[in-house]
């Protein structure tokens, strides 16, 4: 996709990092996910989702906060809008903060949908080697037909997959999030086990996952529901039965899937306590001797 095809706006901001030491470089997404949390009201969008903000001031305000933070830490990117969206390809943005990133000795968690992070291999890899680098990648939909319903503008869990691959070669230590899964469509014990292999065969570090359900706010619910009347006929009804208006959408099969869930990563030694996870994201070496091969 070209940029001239994708409506953007580029906008001047006062600060880049949160007080976490987050950033978002845009606002909006072109990935299309049925489901997006980012889309709620709350958020406060004064602009169609996919006319994407830029922050095109982003590296000049993040090398400014770089070069005045007295300790080294992880800096995060990715959680509320994807860093790899098709107008990254030429804007590059991503690409510039991580070399800032890199070139300050600070580390970085990264969270995509998208192979296009492996663009930037060489400067993922140049980080984990002086400090820390974790890439996340959001897993949901094993079988690829229905992964190209529920994210159709990105590429499918198999070639997600594929990246993670890469990055366990490299040594680099990833994390998977397993979310949302959908009631009806993927929450059943065969999407869970072949994500879940995935995970395995590739080595990652971590898996979130806040249980077998989703979130459904003012905003997100009425682009859901579309979704599922285009998709999925009869659905929309079937949710309003079951959940009517609730912010919790839970899965009938929440119970047995988590057990599930929570055995595999114990057999296979891979790390699913959350609170355990947030915190290895935020935490920065200490030394330059930082082993991440050991991780695997």
């Amino acid at each position: 996709m070209e940029v001239e095809d994708v409506g953007m706006h580029f906008v001047e901001v006062k600060g880049i990092l949160s007080s976490n030491n987050g950033m978002n470089l845009y606002r909006g997404c072109t990935h299309g996910c049925i489901y997006c949390d980012s889309r709620s009201s709350c958020y406060q969008f004064t602009h169609v989702f996919e006319d994407i903000e830029v922050k095109q001031n982003a590296p000049e305000l993040l090398e400014r906060a770089l070069r005045s933070k007295r300790k080294k830490c992880m800096i995060g990117t990715g959680a509320m809008c994807d860093s790899y969206m098709h107008c990254e390809e030429q804007l590059r943005l991503t690409r510039r903060c991580l070399e800032l990133i890199d070139a300050y000795g600070f580390g970085v968690a990264i969270q995509t949908k998208s192979d296009r992070i492996l663009r930037d291999l060489d400067l993922l890899c140049s980080i984990n080697r002086k400090a820390k680098c974790v890439v996340q990648m959001t897993l949901t939909t094993y079988d690829e037909e229905l992964c190209r319903i529920v994210e159709p503008n990105v590429c499918t869990t198999r070639r997600r997959f594929e990246v993670l691959k890469t990055m366990q070669e490299n040594g680099i230590p990833t994390v998977v999030w397993l979310s949302p899964i959908l009631p009806y469509i993927n929450d059943t014990m065969e999407n869970i086990q072949g994500i879940l292999q995935y995970c395995a065969q590739a080595g990652v570090y971590g898996i979130i996952c806040f249980g077998m359900g989703m979130t459904l706010r003012q905003g997100d619910r009425e682009y859901y529901y579309a979704a599922l009347d285009k998709h999925f006929p009869g659905l929309r009804e079937k949710y309003h039965r079951r959940y009517g208006y609730a912010y919790e959408i839970p899965s009938d099969r929440a119970k047995e899937l988590m057990q599930y869930f929570h055995a595999f990563c114990a057999e296979h030694g891979i790390v699913s306590d959350c609170g355990q996870l947030f915190e290895y994201l935020h935490e920065f070496p200490e030394n330059k001797g930082y082993e991440q091969l050991s991780l695997f």
